[in-house]
């Protein structure tokens, strides 16, 4: 890859994505500051889907210890729900989906990101937590789907 697709690769990562997240929970782990963050966002597109992910927040004693001061890990997971009525707006339909939140996990060149990708064979909505590099991408990653299936329709017939 050239350095100016590079660049232009790393400034778009940077833009802000739709969907916005908001902290839930903490969980201290250990006594160097480290947490396990918990947060909340609302599907942009998809109305009545709320995901939560959860990831490691390095603390200010592990990040002097350790060096790399700027870089957390890509580790997370995620899980969504229905928590309203779905109402399915304009997204991807193609098999490599949309990315729905997406937060920087260095300063620069790591992000986490959530990535909706919808089954329309079999009425599911898949969420993918995985991280992005601009090189030597993680295998590690964390799966959720949201079945679109409403029982109360399925009992009338």
């Amino acid at each position: 890859m050239s350095f100016k697709r590079a660049l232009i690769a790393t400034c778009l990562s940077l833009l802000p994505v739709a969907a916005t997240a908001e902290q839930v929970g903490s969980v201290d782990v250990d006594w160097l500051g480290n947490d396990i963050l918990i947060e909340a966002f609302a599907d942009p597109e998809v109305a009545g889907v709320t995901c939560h992910v959860a990831y490691f927040d390095r603390g200010v004693i592990d990040r002097l210890q350790k060096g790399n001061w700027f870089e957390d890990p890509s580790n997370a997971s995620v899980s969504c729900r229905q928590t309203g009525p779905i109402t399915i707006g304009d997204i991807e339909r193609d098999d490599e989906g949309e990315r729905v939140f997406s937060e920087r996990r260095s300063i620069v060149l790591k992000s986490l990101r959530v990535t909706r990708i919808f089954d329309e064979a079999n009425q599911t909505l898949i969420y993918i937590a995985h991280a992005n590099e601009l090189q030597n991408g993680s295998a590690k990653m964390s799966i959720s789907t949201v079945p679109l299936f409403d029982p109360t329709a399925a009992a009338q017939n």
